[in-house]
C-alpha cells in the first residue's frame, strides 16, 4: 500500500506508479454493487444534493450584495440602505452556513452508517471464514480492511461524492453569475486559473516525492520502536546490551527524518507565497479590465461595485476547479478502496453448515477416521491415509516427530479444516453434515499455545459459558488446580492477565484453559500436550484433574510427555502423514525398528528420567 497522506485517499493530484499499476476495473457490477450501500439512504442523499445546491446559490449572494453596498449604499445620502444590504450580506451568510451545517450532519451521518453496515458486515464475514484464511492472511491485513479501509469509505462519502456535486454547483453557479455580469471582464478574469493550476500539480509531485521519503524513514524508525521497545524487543537489548548501538542508529534515523520534514515543510512554504501572488493576479486582471473599459472604452454599464463583485467570485472559482482537476485521480482512489473490501466479502466461506444439518445426540460418541487425506497446499498431503477409531470414553494418545501432522489430525475433528478424502465421523456422522456450531460445542480443546483475552480470569473464565455462576467458575478452577493461586491474587477472580494473559505464567495459563474447557464440560476432549508447560507437581495434579474430566468422554491427546501416554488406552505413532504405528506402550516397545521404540528412546525415556531425578530431589 502507498504511504498514507495528503488526506485519507493519498496525495492530491496524480496516482503513485503502484496505484496505475492496479487501478480497477470500471464495471456496471462494480457500481452497482456500490450503489447498493447508498440505496437504504438515497432520500438523505437526495436532501444532500440539494442543500449543496441551495449553498452554491446563496453563495454567490455576499459577494452580489458587496457590489451593491458599493455602488447604492456607501455614497448615499443615508445609512438606511447601507444598513438594509449589510443586514441581507450578513442573513444570507447565517443562512449560508447553517445550510452547510445541516448538509455536514446528514453527509456525517450517512457516511458513519454505511461504515458501520460494511464493518458488521465484514466483522461477521471473517467470522465464518475457515481457519486457513488466519493462517495464511497476515494479521496486519485484516485490521487494515476491517479500520482503514471502511473508514476510509467516509471520506469517499463524505469528500469525493459530496465535493464533485458541491464544486460543480459552485463553479457553474459562479461562471453564470460572472458572465450574467459582463462576459468580458469574466473572460479576463478567468484567463489566471491555468496561472494557479499548473503550479499547484508541479508543486504537488516534489511534495509528494518529499513526503515518500519522509514517510519511509518514518516507517524505518517506528520500525525500531515497535522492535525494541517491544517486551520481548526490550530484553533482547538487555540481554546482548545493545543499548548504545540502538541508541545511535535510532539518532541516524531520527536526523533523517527531521531532515526530509523541515525540507517538506520549507518547500511548501515556498509554494504558498508563489500561490499567494497568483491568486492575486485574476483580481488584478479584473481591475485592470474594468479600469481600461471604463476610461478608455466609455462603457456606461461597468460601475465600480460590479468590479468588486466579479472580483469576490472569481477567488471563489479557484479551488473548486482545482479539486475538479483531481475527480478522475479521487475517483480511481475511491474504487480501489471498495475493490479492496469487496475481495475480502469475496472469499468464499469454505466451512459451512449444510442444509437440513444434523445435530444428534452425542452422549456415547466415537470418533472414527476414514482413510482421511489432507494437505494446507494443493501440491502437499500432510495427511496420505489416517484411519482409526477411538471408541466412546476412551483415551487414545498421538505421537510422532515434530511436523508428522499431529496437530493436523485433531483441527479435523471440529472441522476447522475439510479433509480432501476420506471422511472424520464423530458417532458415525460426517463433521461435514452437522451443523457446524452444533459440532463445535460439544468438543473441548486445550491447545499447547494457550489463549487469553486481555481482561479478567472471570471474563476469560466466562468465555467457555457466558451465564457460569461463581460457584461453577470456581468448582471448574479446583479440578484444574488454579483455584488456590486465584484466590492468593489481590483481585481473586477479577485479577487482569494481561494481553494474550502476559502476566502469567506458562503454567498458570494452561491450567486456566483446562478450567475453561471443565465449564464447557464437552463431549469430546482434545488435548495438544496440555501439560506441556507445567512442572513435576502441578503436572501430576492436572494428570489426575484430566482423569477425571475424561471419564465417560472420548479423548484424543497428543502427547510429548511418557506419563501422559502411558495413562492412554492406545496410543498411535504417526510418521511422514500414516499411522505407522498402533496398540499400548508395552506392545510398541516390542517392535525394535519401529517409529514408536525410537521415539522412546531419544524422547520419552529421558524425560521420565528427568522427571525421577525432579521427584527425587524434592523428596
Amino acid at each position: 500500500m502507498p504511504p498514507r497522506f495528503g488526506g485519507a485517499l493519498g496525495p492530491r493530484g496524480f496516482l503513485t506508479e503502484e496505484e496505475k499499476a492496479n487501478k480497477p476495473v470500471v464495471t456496471m457490477g462494480l457500481v452497482k454493487r456500490i450503489f447498493s450501500y447508498i440505496k437504504p439512504y438515497w432520500f438523505k442523499f437526495i436532501l444532500v444534493f440539494a442543500t449543496l445546491l441551495l449553498s452554491a446559490w446563496l453563495g454567490l449572494l455576499p459577494s452580489i450584495i458587496t457590489g451593491r453596498i458599493v455602488d447604492e449604499a456607501l455614497l448615499g445620502p443615508t445609512l438606511g440602505p447601507l444598513i438594509k444590504l449589510i443586514c441581507y450580506a450578513f442573513l444570507t451568510l447565517l443562512l449560508s452556513q447553517c445550510v452547510n451545517v445541516f448538509s455536514s450532519y446528514l453527509n456525517s451521518w450517512i457516511s458513519q452508517h454505511i461504515v458501520f453496515d460494511m464493518k458488521n458486515q465484514m466483522y461477521d464475514h471473517l467470522q465464518h471464514m475457515s481457519h486457513s484464511f488466519f493462517t495464511t492472511e497476515k494479521q496486519g491485513d485484516i485490521i487494515t480492511r476491517m479500520n482503514s479501509d471502511i473508514n476510509g469509505i467516509s471520506s469517499v462519502i463524505t469528500s469525493v461524492m459530496s465535493n464533485i456535486v458541491s464544486n460543480i454547483a459552485v463553479v457553474v453557479s459562479t461562471v453564470v453569475a460572472l458572465f450574467t455580469m459582463n462576459w468580458k471582464m469574466a473572460i479576463v478574469g478567468m484567463l489566471a486559473i491555468p496561472l494557479l493550476v499548473l503550479p499547484t500539480r508541479s508543486a504537488g509531485r516534489t511534495r509528494w516525492k518529499l513526503l515518500s521519503e519522509s514517510q519511509q524513514k518514518s516507517d524505518e524508525m517506528n520500525q525500531m520502536i515497535n522492535e525494541t521497545l517491544s517486551v520481548s524487543g526490550s530484553l533482547l537489548v538487555k540481554l546482548f546490551t545493545r543499548e548504545k548501538l540502538e541508541y545511535d542508529e535510532f539518532v541516524t534515523v531520527n536526523k533523517e527524518v527531521t531532515r526530509l520534514g523541515l525540507k517538506e515543510q520549507m518547500s511548501g512554504r515556498w509554494f504558498r507565497l508563489i500561490m499567494g501572488i497568483f491568486t492575486q493576479i485574476g483580481p488584478l486582471l479584473i481591475y485592470f479590465a474594468g479600469g481600461f473599459l471604463i476610461i478608455r472604452g466609455g462603457d456606461t454599464t461597468l460601475t465600480v461595485g460590479m468590479i468588486t463583485a466579479m472580483v469576490a467570485l472569481i477567488n471563489r472559482l479557484y479551488r473548486p476547479v482545482e479539486s475538479l482537476l483531481n475527480i478522475g485521480v479521487d475517483f480511481t482512489r475511491s474504487l480501489a478502496l471498495f475493490t479492496r473490501i469487496f475481495d475480502y466479502f469475496d472469499r468464499k466461506i469454505e466451512i459451512q453448515s449444510p442444509e437440513n444439518a444434523k445435530k444428534p445426540a452425542l452422549d456415547n460418541v466415537e470418533i472414527a477416521f476414514d482413510h482421511v487425506k489432507f494437505g494446507y497446499q494443493e501440491d502437499i498431503e500432510i495427511l496420505k491415509d489416517i484411519h482409526f477409531t477411538v471408541e466412546h470414553g476412551k483415551m487414545y494418545a498421538i505421537v510422532g516427530p515434530s511436523g508428522s501432522g499431529k496437530s493436523t489430525i485433531i483441527n479435523l475433528i471440529p472441522r476447522l479444516y475439510d479433509v480432501w478424502g476420506g471422511a472424520v465421523k464423530v458417532g458415525g456422522v460426517d463433521v461435514r453434515d452437522y451443523d457446524v456450531e452444533y459440532l463445535r460445542q460439544q468438543i473441548g480443546m486445550v491447545t499447547q499455545d494457550t489463549y487469553l483475552f486481555n481482561g479478567t480470569i472471570r471474563e476469560n473464565l466466562r468465555y467457555a459459558k457466558t451465564d457460569a455462576t461463581d460457584e461453577e467458575l470456581e468448582e471448574a478452577c479446583r479440578v484444574a488446580n488454579i483455584h488456590d493461586f486465584i484466590m492468593e491474587q489481590p483481585d481473586g477472580y477479577d485479577t487482569m492477565v494481561g494481553n494474550r494473559g502476559l502476566k502469567l505464567s506458562g503454567g498458570e495459563k494452561q491450567r486456566l484453559s483446562i478450567a475453561r474447557v471443565v465449564l464447557k464440560d464437552p463431549k469430546i476432549l482434545i488435548l495438544d500436550e496440555a501439560t506441556s508447560a507445567l512442572d513435576s507437581i502441578s503436572e501430576s495434579a492436572i494428570q489426575d484433574a484430566l482423569e477425571v474430566l475424561m471419564k465417560g468422554r472420548t479423548s484424543i491427546v497428543i502427547a510429548h510427555r511418557l506419563s501422559t501416554i502411558l495413562a492412554a488406552d492406545k496410543i498411535m505413532a504417526l510418521k511422514d502423514g500414516v499411522i505407522a504405528q498402533q496398540g499400548t506402550h508395552e506392545e510398541l516397545l516390542q517392535i525394535e525398528d519401529g517409529i514408536y521404540r525410537q521415539l522412546y528412546e531419544t524422547q520419552f525415556h529421558r524425560m521420565l528420567d528427568g522427571e525421577q531425578n525432579v521427584q527425587e530431589a524434592e523428596k
